[in-house]
C-alpha cells in the first residue's frame, strides 16, 4: 500500500476525478484545510481518509496528511486534477526499487494553457537557483513526488507554507539523498477551479517569496 497525500482547499470540482484515477494499491489521504465548498465530504463519499487541518498553509496540509499517513512509502499529489493519478507508479517505483529516494514528477504540459508563462517563470527561476545552491539535478519543483515516510518525517520539515516543497528537496539532499526527476503529464485545471498559486501573477509571487525565503535561510 502507498498513502497519497493531497493538500487540498476548495477542490470539489476536481477530487471525484482524480480520486477515482488512484491505481491499485493507492491509498488516498486528503489534508483538508479549510474547504468551505464540501471537498472533505466529496473526498469521503470517495473512500480517501479526510485530515481537517486548521492552520492555513499549503506545508500545513501537506505536512499533516503526513503524519496521517502510516505506508512506508508516501506520494503528494495536487488535488486540482492538473496531474494524473494514473502516473503516480513512474515516481513512486524508483522508490520501491531502492534506486533512489526522493523523485519528482518533471511536469511537461499536454498544452499552453496548462502552465501560464508566470508561472514557468517562477518555477525557472527557482530550480536554477536550487541546482546552484545545492547540485540537485532538477528542472522542476513539481508537485508529484515520492519518498519514504519515515525518512521523510526525519528531515525535520518545518516550513507550513509555500516553501515546503522547496524545504523537502533542500533537505534531502543536505542528507545525501539521491534525487531525480521523471516526466509526468501535466494538464490544465478542473472547470472551474483556479490555482492558488498559478492562477494569478500574485499567487505566484508569494509562491516564489516563500521559497526564497527558505533558499535563503
Amino acid at each position: 500500500m502507498v498513502d497519497v497525500i493531497l493538500p487540498c482547499l476548495n477542490e470539489a470540482e476536481a477530487l471525484p476525478w482524480v480520486l477515482s484515477r488512484l491505481p491499485a494499491g493507492y491509498r488516498a489521504i486528503v489534508a483538508d484545510n479549510g474547504s468551505t465548498d464540501g471537498s472533505a465530504l466529496i473526498a469521503a463519499e470517495y473512500g480517501a481518509r479526510v485530515v481537517t487541518v486548521p492552520r492555513r498553509g499549503f506545508g500545513a496540509a501537506a505536512h499533516a496528511g503526513l503524519e496521517a499517513s502510516s505506508a512506508d512509502v508516501v506520494c503528494f499529489l495536487d488535488a486540482d486534477a492538473t496531474l494524473d493519478p494514473r502516473q503516480l507508479p513512474r515516481v513512486v517505483n524508483p522508490v520501491l526499487a531502492g534506486t533512489s529516494d526522493l523523485v519528482l514528477g518533471r511536469r511537461r504540459p499536454v498544452s499552453a494553457a496548462a502552465w501560464p508563462l508566470h508561472a514557468r517563470w517562477g518555477n525557472a527561476v527557482l530550480a536554477h537557483r536550487l541546482r546552484r545552491r545545492c547540485g540537485v539535478p532538477l528542472r522542476d519543483l513539481g508537485p508529484m513526488r515520492a519518498a519514504r515516510r519515515v525518512d521523510l518525517l526525519g528531515l525535520g520539515l518545518a516550513d507550513r507554507r509555500f516553501g515546503y516543497p522547496l524545504e523537502m528537496v533542500l533537505a534531502a539532499a543536505a542528507a545525501g539523498w539521491r534525487v531525480e526527476e521523471i516526466d509526468v503529464d501535466y494538464l490544465p485545471r478542473a472547470e472551474g477551479s483556479r490555482s492558488k498559486v498559478t492562477g494569478t501573477w500574485l499567487g505566484t509571487v508569494r509562491a516564489v517569496r516563500d521559497m526564497s525565503r527558505v533558499l535563503s535561510g
